[in-house]
């Protein structure tokens, strides 16, 4: 039925928007679902951040997850007319891969598209956390080995290209304020998710 996606750098509260919205939409029966790790090559990819591999091999894991994740859970339940909502879809490759590979593939965002190109599922609305990086660097707390991902002037960057993703496709991206209490957020996003299921329905129907 319909596909919501949720993104944001790391310490953005992306994982505890979700959960929110499985309470508040409870009466949906939304799928909940997430990238890495809703398929058993979502365990191969966290092995590889761990180990630090190469970025490009690093970026392909990524995309065999998602390419398992379409096939065992998100194009299945789109079909059976469910409200599928995923902690973090193709957008996160395209923002933070393209740091990655940046000086190892010529256009590196053009290179992964071409890439998911004819087999990914776009999202019908995403919704993308933006804050200040050092603030999503408190959340997360110091007292843990931060991956390569979760560094200030990577996530910088990372941030820089999910703004510019959203310039690109307005009508698909709806900006939140993640300074903004949890409740507010939650309350915010489930309201619109509410608003676009009730407008693709009647939209299915005529």
């Amino acid at each position: 039925m319909v596909l919501i996606t949720i993104e944001g750098i790391d310490g953005s509260g992306k994982s505890s928007l979700v959960s929110s919205l499985a309470r508040l939409l409870e009466d949906e029966c939304p799928v909940i679902t997430r990238e890495p790790g809703s398929t058993w090559v979502g365990d191969a990819v966290r092995r590889a951040i761990a180990d630090e591999v190469d970025p490009v091999t690093e970026a392909l894991l990524f995309v065999a997850d998602h390419a398992a994740h379409i096939t065992t859970v998100i194009r299945p339940a789109l079909s059976a007319g469910m409200l599928v909502i995923s902690d973090r879809y193709s957008d996160s490759r395209y923002a933070y891969q393209q740091v990655m590979l940046e000086g190892i593939i010529d256009e590196p965002l053009a290179w992964l598209r071409a890439v998911h190109n004819g087999w990914t599922i776009p999202p019908d609305l995403t919704f993308l956390i933006v804050l200040p990086v050092g603030v999503a660097l408190s959340r997360m707390g110091d007292g843990r080995t931060r991956e390569h991902f979760e560094e200030a002037g990577f996530l910088a960057r990372v941030q820089e290209n999910y703004l510019s993703l959203a310039a690109e496709e307005p009508s698909r991206f709806v900006l939140v304020d993640g300074l903004k209490n949890e409740e507010e957020i939650a309350e915010f996003v489930t309201g619109s998710i509410r608003d676009f299921s009730g407008s693709s329905r009647s939209h299915h129907r005529r």
